[in-house]
């Protein structure tokens, strides 16, 4: 994978297609691969041309592992997609993010808000202000010895996953610490950008994605059916919702 340096610190991208440009931002634990790739999401995006381009976030994928939980607090993670839009010379681009990823996308278009056109946010509802309450019980369970000593189900689901993705389990835990950091209410109401807030009916980690929509100034929501938080990534009817969300916002591939 090609890779650039942000603020000192290694970060993998790949880029498909040659189409107006969407930056893709995986999830906790997983990776460009995993999240987007593996999913059909790049190639859905590439016939129907556009560029999409994932990022493998730091301490995920092929990225730097970081070991000092203060390094993955979600401003600074959205320093490094931002980062990556000027490593490509890339102005504005449409940005995706799936949980954690969404997290990102969210302090991304805060804080720069001219680098981004439109947003796609999944497995991300109203707890992108309300926050979590299970992060301590996925950190012991990444930091366990071994799965049988795991024993809460939430833990289980995160441990199972990252042992699958080969990932390195202690800057994962590292990660958790602070990447999980809510966003004020206030901040959200200032994100004028429009975005897609996706949720799986049956996702009881994301929160509710038209309470996140109300607050949003040109939000919208669109619920997954049927899916949970694991299992709403690359279902059909989301993928189908983001491509018509795009064309209703304007921002479709010139016809040649």
């Amino acid at each position: 994978m090609p890779a650039f340096q942000s603020d000192g610190i290694e970060i993998a991208y790949e880029v498909f297609g040659d189409g107006p440009p969407i930056l893709l931002i995986h999830g906790f634990g997983s990776s460009g691969l995993v999240n987007w790739i593996e999913t059909g999401w790049t190639d859905t995006l590439v016939e129907a041309g556009y560029r999409a381009i994932t990022i493998d976030n730091r301490g995920h994928g092929q990225s730097a592992k970081l070991y000092d939980p203060a390094a993955y607090h979600p401003s600074k993670m959205a320093e490094d997609s931002r980062a990556l839009l000027d490593h490509l010379k890339i102005d504005r681009a449409v940005v995706f993010g799936y949980s954690m990823g969404a997290r990102i996308a969210a302090f991304l278009a805060l804080a720069h808000p001219v680098r981004v056109r439109v947003g796609v946010w999944g497995g991300m509802g109203i707890n992108l202000v309300t926050g979590l309450a299970d992060s301590d019980e996925i950190i012991a369970a990444l930091l366990a010895q071994h799965l049988s000593d795991v024993k809460s189900r939430t833990g289980r689901q995160f441990r199972i996953f990252a042992d699958r993705t080969g990932a390195d389990k202690e800057a994962l835990a590292a990660c958790m610490v602070t990447s999980r950091t809510p966003m004020p209410r206030a901040d959200v109401r200032r994100i004028d950008v429009p975005v897609l807030v996706a949720t799986g009916s049956d996702d009881t980690m994301a929160g509710a994605a038209h309470a996140l929509a109300e607050i949003l100034p040109q939000g919208e929501a669109f619920t997954i059916p049927g899916r949970d938080h694991m299992r709403s990534t690359g279902d059909p009817t989301f993928k189908e919702a983001a491509l018509a969300f795009l064309a209703r916002r304007g921002y479709v591939p010139r016809q040649t």
